[in-house]
């Protein structure tokens, strides 16, 4: 046989030979950026929108075609684990962490009680931005002080400040609709870096600066609100009222990098506390608990990366596209090499609130409170809400929150 006849064998046979799924379903392609719920209706809230409009030549963005495919797209096909509030909009801030777990809690309190309430958002914000000053004072300037921070931070803050109605404290200046703490932040990182610059570490005195900025950009919490002709402390309406104990609360994370069945330190940038209370698990069991938990009637506060090709915010749709990693390769050590790398980010926390099982696989009705769920038609059920493959979960969502009942067993693991 001479070398055509065999290059053109060895051909044929590899052909033969490559599985028909080896090749790509998933498409790909570059989309322009187009006004959506930011810009209509945040920005615009901001007065500025029309001098600000076309000053900036925005990139389109690579992501995974879904306009032809057919994913369970709509509310109306899941199964809501409890009652929750609809979605709200965290406007101009990065505070995903506070929104996603507030809602979670009120969906805990009706678990629990079957008792209905809109919690302040804002409250637990503005404590969290004085316990940051604290630890920036106390580590002199090396603590992270931006907007972001954990689900867990949430828990925290409650258990030593306690928690109030939306009704008593907004955080909304007059004539606002939505949340913006541009300025607020700048001033506070402002104000912390000339504390630095001069050596100025009297707590006392940075808190009471701290505390005075807060007050002109989102007011001043109150320090006794009135519960059906009561007088309260925001410790007592949380013990009292709704009855949460932060303490029943577990934080659940996989990754490699520290040991499994281990409470470890989840090293993101907004972990500015260092904390080490999550429960570290393989995979498998990461995305067990969480199956489980659903099933069983509870919701999680769930975190993880929305930065991905296939985080489609048209369809609302997140999946794992082929052209990035086959489903069945999706394992402990795939998630691991994304988050070492650096393509697996702790962008966003949201509020998963029901599921559907179909095709032998879960998706995921995910409440959130962002920009990007918002750009459709705001009578729309879909309005303010994301549908999450199971593979998605698998491989880019971190961590989630949980009552500490849903996942028992685990948890018995750890001991």
């Amino acid at each position: 046989m001479n070398l055509h006849k065999l290059t053109r064998l060895i051909f044929l046979l590899l052909i033969i030979c490559i599985p028909a799924n080896s090749q790509n379903k998933d498409k790909a392609v570059f989309i322009a950026p187009k006004p959506g719920f930011y810009q209509n209706s945040i920005v615009k809230d901001d007065h500025d929108y029309n001098a600000q409009k076309g000053s900036v030549k925005e990139k389109k963005t690579f992501s995974v075609d879904l306009s032809s495919s057919q994913f369970p797209a709509k509310v109306e096909l899941y199964k809501s684990n409890q009652w929750h509030n609809p979605p709200v909009s965290q406007g101009a801030t990065n505070t995903c962490w506070c929104f996603s777990t507030t809602s979670f809690l009120e969906s805990e309190v009706y678990r629990m009680s079957k008792m209905k309430v809109r919690l302040s958002e804002m409250y637990t914000v503005y404590w969290e931005y004085v316990e940051k000053t604290k630890r920036f004072i106390h580590e002199r300037g090396k603590s992270a002080f931006e907007e972001g921070s954990e689900a867990n931070a949430v828990t925290r803050d409650w258990k030593k400040y306690g928690i109030v109605p939306l009704q008593d404290y907004s955080g909304l200046p007059a004539g606002r609709k939505f949340p913006n703490h541009e300025e607020l932040i700048a001033e506070l990182k402002n104000y912390l870096a000339s504390i630095k610059t001069t050596s100025a570490w009297d707590e006392d005195a940075a808190i009471s600066g701290v505390k005075a900025i807060l007050k002109h950009y989102i007011g001043e919490p109150p320090a006794e609100i009135v519960v059906d002709g009561k007088k309260m402390t925001p410790l007592q309406y949380m013990h009292d009222v709704i009855k949460i104990n932060p303490d029943d609360y577990a934080d659940i994370l996989s990754y490699e990098q520290e040991p499994f069945y281990k409470q470890v330190e989840y090293s993101v940038e907004d972990n500015w506390w260092h904390s080490s209370d999550y429960y570290n698990v393989p995979l498998s069991a990461f995305m067990e608990a969480l199956r489980k938990a659903v099933r069983n009637g509870y919701t999680v506060s769930i975190g993880g990366d929305v930065s991905e090709p296939g985080f489609d915010r048209k369809s609302q749709c997140a999946i794992v596209p082929d052209f990035d990693i086959p489903s069945a390769a999706i394992n402990d050590d795939a998630r691991q090499f994304r988050f070492t790398n650096g393509t697996t980010t702790d962008d966003h926390g949201m509020h998963l609130v029901g599921y559907l099982e179909k095709d032998g696989k879960d998706w995921y009705l995910v409440k959130d409170s962002g920009s990007g769920s918002r750009n459709n038609d705001p009578a729309a059920a879909e309005f303010g809400y994301y549908f999450f493959s199971e593979d998605y979960v698998k491989l880019k969502m971190m961590d989630f929150m949980v009552h500490k009942d849903a996942v028992k067993e685990l948890l018995e693991k750890f001991k």
